[in-house]
């Protein structure tokens, strides 16, 4: 098979696609014939050497795909060869077959597009683990949604509006904010000083919940513009600079600091993840679909390009042009 191969730590622009042995399922695993598989930032910084959850080279990145079962292995059950699913792998996923976990791999909605199938397992999936179950957001609360046009952004305000709240979004560009507003924000307002136009669109009181995917400077003025029993939701460090938490704003706001780390869901976690975390990973997709289903969310997709690509398709997520999942078909 084809597959984008590292074979050593470095930029991007030095992997090459190869030919190599297909894999094949053990146990509780299943193989996928990859349809489509989605680049993201995750994917430069492993490549680099400098994200989290390090792989040895060689490997081939990618843990966002969609494509056919082609076999399953033993102890495998509800799935067969021809089944169109999704899947979330630790990497592997820019290959033209992949080896996923039973318990990570979904049915796909007969509508959904391969390439629509991508956003699901870690972008959707990330967002409404932030948003509905961590944050808890209500119909009626008021949610702030912190680079907006990104992909976990752009899914943040969807499901915002899908459960009936009031978003706020922040992106850095007018293009950027147009698209926030098809997203179903009902207010977009540019990144940097937000705080002061938060208060107002509140009536002084703040937003609810808020999704934070930036960091920084952005986390110190959310702390600012956070309504009272407000869920601040640690998402990631997009502008490189990890902020601290003062514990006194915590205390005399009366609100909660929440990190969302999905991998924890997935079991890529130091700790394996507990009942009640596996429970939730059934539950995130369960609704996903259902509210796919009913039209209420539509996964965003910027641009698809052929394998061969897979740099350019990193070039555009590395300059920050997407809106939305940046996405390979084999």
């Amino acid at each position: 098979m084809r597959a984008v191969v590292c074979r050593e730590f470095g930029h991007y622009r030095n992997l090459k696609v190869e030919t190599v042995d297909a894999p094949t399922p053990g146990a509780g695993e299943i193989a996928i014939d990859v349809k489509a598989t989605a680049v993201s930032f995750a994917n430069i910084l492993q490549i680099a050497g400098k994200h989290q959850n390090k792989a040895i080279p060689p490997f081939t990145p990618g843990a966002e795909v969609s494509g056919v079962v082609a076999s399953i292995g033993a102890d495998v059950s509800g799935f067969a060869p021809g089944d169109r699913v999704i899947a979330a792998v630790t990497n592997g996923g820019h290959a033209e077959r992949v080896v996923a976990r039973q318990d990570l791999t979904f049915k796909m909605p007969d509508r959904m597009s391969f390439a629509e199938g991508t956003v699901f397992p870690s972008i959707l999936a990330t967002s409404y683990a932030g948003v509905a179950i961590e944050g808890r957001l209500e119909a009626g609360e008021t949610l702030l949604v912190h680079g907006a046009a990104g992909a976990t952004g752009m899914a943040a305000v969807q499901i915002g509006w899908a459960l009936g709240a009031v978003v706020i979004a922040c992106a850095s560009t007018e293009e950027k904010r147009a698209a926030a507003i098809r997203a179903g924000a009902d207010h977009v307002l540019p990144s940097g000083e937000f705080r002061d136009r938060v208060l107002e669109l509140t009536g002084g009181r703040g937003a609810d919940v808020i999704f934070d995917p930036v960091g920084g400077d952005v986390f110190a003025q959310s702390l600012r513009c956070i309504a009272p029993e407000g869920r601040l939701l640690v998402i990631g460090f997009a502008s490189g600079d990890i902020p601290q938490v003062p514990a006194n704003i915590a205390l005399v706001k009366h609100i909660a600091v929440i990190g969302v780390y999905w991998g924890y869901y997935m079991g890529w976690a130091k700790l394996a993840p507990s009942e009640k975390a596996k429970r939730k990973l059934a539950q995130c997709f369960a609704d996903l679909f259902k509210l796919y289903e009913a039209g209420k969310i539509e996964p965003q997709v910027h641009d698809t390009l052929p394998l061969d690509q897979f740099a350019d398709a990193l070039d555009i997520v590395d300059q920050r042009r997407a809106v939305g999942k940046v996405v390979l078909l084999t």
